[in-house]
């Protein structure tokens, strides 16, 4: 009977392994391969500035390179994509929560209606912000008719009575291509909250503000967990927003790797500041799971 069951066992890990097997090659050859790929770039000296061609060295010195050379742009992407995830947390929590709970027979549509524009391009989406914010946009027109401007300006929203190529727009851009990765994950949580648990939190606790801070916010953590990274690590990494709506002084991380992938040809550096950029992401990651860790996501 031991003999039979340690067959069936090695059987079951065989079988494990075996539906593992694609996935794990999938990683292999579509992520660790060109990950290695990059590191021996990042590591490469590049003899001729005007051609992109590279040596490899195990030259280090291009890490500590990137960061003296783009160091506020980090910040500056980290600091935007901060921002706008705050943003999309305190525009998508409340309307995933009426979703979830007060949309009655209209969530179905209500749920199409917000995923619907995010079908149309990304690109075309920012081109289509870039003109609402325009100078000759609604935004701006609507400031000036109530004869806001002076005071817009003064607390910096607008720079000269426009909203284009300053930090805001920028910001806004990238709240608002990405608030429907916060809405989604949320409203997936708080649509598994047992509707009877909500009835029990009523009757237990005296205001309706108790009952959501002591059981429904605990509960739909999970997705405000997995709509943060869904939302922070691409908005990081961005440059289209701060392409198309910013300018100079509001460059993030993004844009100075394309500029030295497609422009300066300078793949060494392209390739450490990704890897930079990168570890840091990862680092912020870990930590927050930390943080914020619920049993669910230890599961």
């Amino acid at each position: 009977m031991a003999g039979t069951a340690n067959t069936s066992l090695r059987k079951g890990k065989k079988g494990t392994y075996g539906l593992l097997s694609p996935g794990v090659l999938w990683l292999v050859l579509f992520f660790l391969v060109p990950m290695g790929s990059l590191l021996k770039i990042a590591l490469s000296e590049k003899p001729d500035p005007w051609l992109p061609e590279y040596d490899f060295t195990w030259h280090w010195a291009n890490f500590s390179d990137s960061v003296d050379r783009f160091g506020t742009e980090l910040v500056r992407s980290f600091a935007y994509a901060g921002i706008a995830t705050v943003l999309c947390i305190l525009i998508g929590y409340p309307l995933a929560y009426f979703l979830a709970f007060r949309a009655g027979k209209w969530r179905s549509i209500l749920l199409g209606l917000v995923m619907v524009p995010f079908f149309t391009s990304f690109l075309i989406r920012t081109i289509a912000w870039r003109t609402i914010l325009g100078g000759e946009g609604p935004v701006v027109w609507f400031i000036e008719t109530l004869h806001l401007t002076g005071i817009t300006d003064f607390l910096h929203v607008t720079s000269n009575g426009t909203f284009l190529n300053t930090p805001q727009a920028v910001i806004g851009g990238l709240t608002y291509n990405f608030v429907v990765f916060m809405i989604l994950p949320i409203y997936v949580s708080l649509e598994k909250i047992d509707i009877n648990l909500l009835d029990a939190a009523r009757d237990l606790y005296d205001v309706p503000a108790n009952a959501f801070r002591k059981v429904i916010l605990p509960l739909s953590l999970p997705g405000v967990f997995a709509g943060t990274l869904l939302t922070f690590i691409p908005a990081a990494g961005d440059y289209i927003n701060a392409t198309l709506l910013g300018n100079v002084r509001t460059s993030m991380i993004g844009s100075q790797i394309e500029k030295l992938f497609l422009s300066e040809s300078n793949y060494p550096a392209a390739a450490a500041l990704s890897f930079i950029f990168m570890a840091i992401i990862t680092a912020g990651v870990l930590l927050y799971a930390k943080v914020l860790g619920t049993e669910e996501l230890a599961a």
